[in-house]
Formats: C-alpha cells, structure tokens, sequence
C-alpha cells in the first residue's frame, strides 16, 4: 500500500468544510482507506485536521494527487505538515476493536549511521508488544516529506481508546527506558533534536 498523510492547520469555521471535502475527494477518487477527522486535543504539532489515505499504490496517489492539492491549499489552510511512504499495517490478534488513530512524524538528525538507525527503528518496533492498548501498527521510513521538517519516519498506530495512547503507551517503562533516549537532548543517543508531530483524531 501507498500512504500520504497530512495534518493541516485550518482556520476553525472551515475545518468542517474541510474535512467534507477531503472525504468526498477520497471516496470518488477510490482510496482504499481514509482516516480523515478533526484532531483531538493533546496532539502536539498535530494540525486540526489529521488526513490518513491509503492507496493501492502510488500511480492511484499520482492520478489522484491534482484534486487532493486543491484542497490542501484552500486560502483557510495555513500549514501543512505531510508524508508519503509505503508499507503495510501489522494487525494485533486478536484484534481490539480500535477508536483512535495516531501517527507520528519525525526526523532522524543528518549524518546518523546506519546501524544507529536501524537500532532506533528496532526500540520504536518494540512497542506494540508490550502496549496491549495497540491495535494496529506501522514503522516507515519516508518517500517524500513536507512542512517543517524533512521527515524520515512516520510511526502510526491504532488504539483502543486515547487513554490507551496518553496512558499505557506515552508511560510505559519501554516508552521512557527505550524510546525517549532517542528524542532526549540530554541524552548522548539523542538522534531526533527537531520538533516532532504527535497527531491523533477518532478512528471510526
């Protein structure tokens, strides 16, 4: 699968206008899955509306990207963060039924080895299997990157409620033993020193 995300910041009164239209564009440009709703409050950097579109690849994205565009750059958006990458969503089993979905963009500081990466990559992949709030996983690297940062990964997830995000995963020992060593610029492991988009909305 071929996935673009974008996270826009929107003045307030066209946010419902918005999201409308991105989910009329998706359906009649046969998106294979779409997660397109406001934000909900504790993202950081997250935008106010958080669209998650999946194709089947990225030719669909290439035919379809034009339509999107236009309403990506309606004058009532102000900033817009964005990723595309590939890959496939792992399913937990048996799987939860999930209400929020969250996705996380970051930038692995120039210059970091590869065998530092892959470490970092192996840390954030440990997760899903100590947090049972996770439904729905996914690690990528980027293909193509907008917005404030040249993005690297993106790292998406499903859980079962935003308690189970705000709580059981930002809190776990794993989170804080094994993962915030890479974003902590006290920290020597530090690899991630730009600012990070944590984003999440209801997932229906």
């Amino acid at each position: 699968m071929f996935s673009v995300t974008r996270l826009l910041t929107a003045d307030e009164k066209d946010r419902g206008r918005l999201v409308r239209a991105i989910r009329t564009a998706a359906s009649e440009t046969g998106v294979a899955h779409a997660v397109v709703e406001p934000t909900l409050p504790g993202s950081r950097n997250g935008g106010d509306i958080l669209a998650h579109l999946r194709f089947a690849d990225r030719a669909q994205w290439d035919c379809a990207a034009t339509r999107f565009g236009g309403i990506f750059e309606d004058p009532a958006v102000h900033h817009v963060d964005g990723v595309t990458y590939s890959g496939t969503m792992t399913v937990a089993e048996p799987s939860t039924p999930a209400t929020v979905y969250r996705t996380l963009l970051l930038r692995v500081a120039p210059g970091t080895s590869d065998a530092v990466v892959e470490r970092f990559e192996a840390d954030l992949e440990l997760m899903p299997r100590y947090v049972d709030t996770i439904t729905a996983w996914q690690l990528s690297r980027v293909e193509s990157a907008i917005g404030t940062s040249p993005w690297t990964h993106v790292f998406e997830q499903r859980f079962v409620d935003a308690d189970g995000l705000m709580g059981p995963y930002l809190m776990h020992p794993i989170h804080w033993a094994y993962v915030d060593r890479w974003f902590d610029p006290e920290c020597p492991d530090v690899i991630v020193r730009d600012r990070v988009c944590h984003s999440f909305c209801r997932y229906a």
